[in-house]
């Protein structure tokens, strides 16, 4: 295993797997630009290799930019070999396949009456998508193992729990975790309920002790405190108050104005069932149970969040490559700013230079005792000198737990289906889903059409 001295801070060797990104990398080179505690050269690979050349000219123009406080060099890699060889760390952030597989995964489903507001980590659209990441996931794990086994890994891509779960079967020795933002949002709203309900003003997420628990998406705080304070009795007033009416955080945040904010009423709902925190978004949070907030636009509008369009996404992407147009030729000037992630964080604590409790997506290893041993679960960890020590969370309360359980269960026969192209067994899990509401007839029919439009991408085994 790799030690990291203090030099080595200074020259350490970042591969990016996905690095075209026109969100995650931007937001990745900004932070480590403005940390002046480590330094080296990033290797950007992806299989869109001009839109990798882009983000190495805005890279580079990242580090020249006054503000920065590090220097870091950009180059591109031409294989997954070239970019891992040496590598000290990995961030994996990559879309998998294009916005028309997309496509089918969110709304061939509404022909029967099935929305999704998400549909890239659970649900039919969720399952479609795991079925031609796993491969791509298979085939990054064996180069990690082949030419970086020492490297720490940091995933973004979802569906997340499936992606670091495929890099441990491949390689079990993988030093691998996932990284999501959702629990972020959650604590915020807590630090906006003390300042809109209670005039405790300037509250970070970062003063807040919670104790998070549960799988990627379907995140929960089963404690959160202030100061010393319990804030769940003040959460159960601030729900009272809000569950029918919702809460806006702002305009900036407005769900109306947004296909990601919400006014979570979702949260609101599911606090009142099961009596703990959902810390995800409501558009994510809304997949993982029965319709009961998807039935249909209506509901959805009811509901105050949002169906997020693939239509959507195909207009957000053309606004990113224009304004990355801008970028590489100067029109627009860069304006240094943190993204809000940790990942540039959890890197300095694995080098040890300064270590950090944060929530993140690894194995299973008994912080939740009643969850099976190996299925990636989400809970906080302490991240130090070359290790991640997951904080025991407790028991899932057993009401939740009959929930997530069917999920770990698909999450499993997911895998296993890609691994082996096991027909069958896909389309088992695939009816297993909570939205699922369709005849074993009608649900077969749209299983071969979901499938079949995953051919470019899908093993030639499946439709031997």
């Amino acid at each position: 295993m790799n030690t990291l001295s203090a030099k080595d801070n200074q020259n350490l060797t970042v591969a990016y797997i996905g690095g075209g990104s026109r969100g995650w990398a931007w937001g990745f080179m900004m932070d480590i630009a403005m940390d002046p505690d480590m330094c080296g050269t990033v290797r950007l690979y992806d299989i869109d290799k001009p839109a990798a050349m882009n983000n190495k000219i805005i890279g580079d123009k990242i580090s020249a930019h006054p503000d920065a406080k590090s220097c870091w060099k950009y180059e591109v890699s031409d294989s997954l070999k070239e970019a891992l060889t040496g590598a000290d760390f990995i961030i994996i952030s990559i879309l998998p396949g294009t916005f028309e597989e997309m496509r089918s995964d969110v709304h061939a489903p509404e022909k029967y009456g099935i929305y999704q507001s998400v549909g890239d980590s659970i649900g039919l659209g969720g399952f479609m998508r795991a079925m031609r990441t796993i491969p791509m996931y298979v085939e990054i794990a064996e180069a990690i193992r082949d030419y970086a086994p020492d490297a720490w890994v940091v995933n973004y891509t979802n569906p997340m729990s499936l992606c670091v779960r495929t890099l441990y079967e491949v390689f079990p020795q993988v030093k691998a975790f996932g990284c999501c933002h959702e629990v972020f949002g959650t604590q915020k709203l807590l630090c906006a309920m003390l300042d809109k309900e209670y005039g405790i003003t300037g509250v970070e997420r970062h003063d807040l002790y919670t104790t998070v628990t549960g799988i990627n998406h379907f995140t929960w705080l089963s404690s959160a405190s202030y100061n010393g304070v319990d804030l769940m009795p003040l959460y159960a007033k601030f729900v009272d108050k809000y569950a029918e009416t919702g809460f806006d955080e702002g305009k900036d945040t407005n769900w109306m104005n947004s296909s990601f904010a919400c006014a979570h009423r979702v949260k609101f709902d599911l606090f009142r069932k099961f009596g703990l925190i959902a810390a995800a978004g409501d558009r994510h949070l809304a997949e993982f149970v029965p319709s009961w907030y998807l039935t249909d636009p209506e509901t959805v509008k009811k509901w105050m969040f949002g169906l997020t369009t693939v239509d959507w996404r195909v207009d957000d992407l053309h606004k990113r490559l224009e304004r990355s147009a801008r970028l590489v030729s100067g029109e627009e000037p860069l304006v240094m700013k943190p993204s809000g992630e940790e990942g540039h964080l959890l890197i300095k604590a694995l080098l040890g230079i300064k270590p950090i409790v944060s929530n993140v997506n690894v194995p299973n290893r008994g912080q939740i005792p009643n969850l099976p041993l190996g299925a990636v679960v989400e809970t906080n960890a302490y991240f130090t000198r070359d290790k991640i020590e997951p904080l025991f969370a407790g028991e899932m309360p057993h009401n939740i737990e009959a929930i997530i359980g069917r999920h770990v269960a698909n999450q499993e026969n997911t895998l296993r289906a890609a691994l082996t192209c096991d027909r069958e067994l896909g389309y088992t899990t695939f009816m297993n889903d909570a939205q699922m509401t369709l005849t074993p007839e009608e649900g077969r029919k749209l299983f071969d059409e979901m499938l079949e439009n995953q051919r470019a991408y899908l093993p030639k085994k499946w439709f031997e």
